[in-house]
């Protein structure tokens, strides 16, 4: 029992439940919303960027939640993060460059789920779209037409800030 009682006095111990139960509440949340408001969206594209916008949320509130928990802890630390962000910066620009590039997919409309596109050079249908890399199902080829070839292709998003984008299938009204 007293060993007990000294575990529920250790503020580590109740710094790691804060956390453990605040992350459980906001993944309840946003599971909640995802299911409940998220599938009243009737059009299927605007359903999907909001359950992976959903999904950032959960992640940045998790991760405000750990530095709020930790904030007294992490005060020696503000000079030497500051200098090493810099070198971390700029060793994955590759991955700050595909992260921008999905914020320019989500927001920028260059295309939706189901679309025949050309993107870095891969021709095929988009399936999906993730923080780093979109998914292609390819066509074409070694295959004739416009049959898929089996392939299942992850192109960086930083590409449409580097290649064209062409959309073969999407939206175009003066046609």
């Amino acid at each position: 029992m007293e060993n007990l009682e000294q575990l529920f006095k250790n503020p580590s111990f109740i710094r790691i439940i804060t956390i453990v139960v605040g992350i459980i509440l906001i993944w309840f949340i946003v599971k909640f919303l995802q299911k409940k408001l998220f599938s009243k969206i009737h059009d299927i594209d605007n359903r999907y960027k909001a359950k992976k916008i959903g999904s950032f949320v959960g992640y940045f509130f998790s991760i405000i939640l750990i530095a709020i928990t930790f904030s007294d802890k992490l005060g020696g630390f503000t000079i030497a993060l500051g200098v090493a962000g810099a070198g971390i910066a700029f060793a994955l620009q590759e991955v700050i460059a595909s992260f921008a590039g999905w914020l320019a997919i989500m927001f920028g409309g260059f295309y939706k789920t189901g679309d025949r596109v050309q993107l870095g050079g891969i021709k095929g249908d988009f399936m999906d779209i993730g923080v780093l890399r979109t998914t292609i199902m390819e066509t074409v080829q070694w295959v004739d037409g416009d049959l898929y070839n089996g392939r299942i292709v992850l192109v960086a998003n930083s590409f449409v800030f580097k290649e064209p984008v062409f959309n073969y299938s999407g939206d175009f009204p003066f046609l």
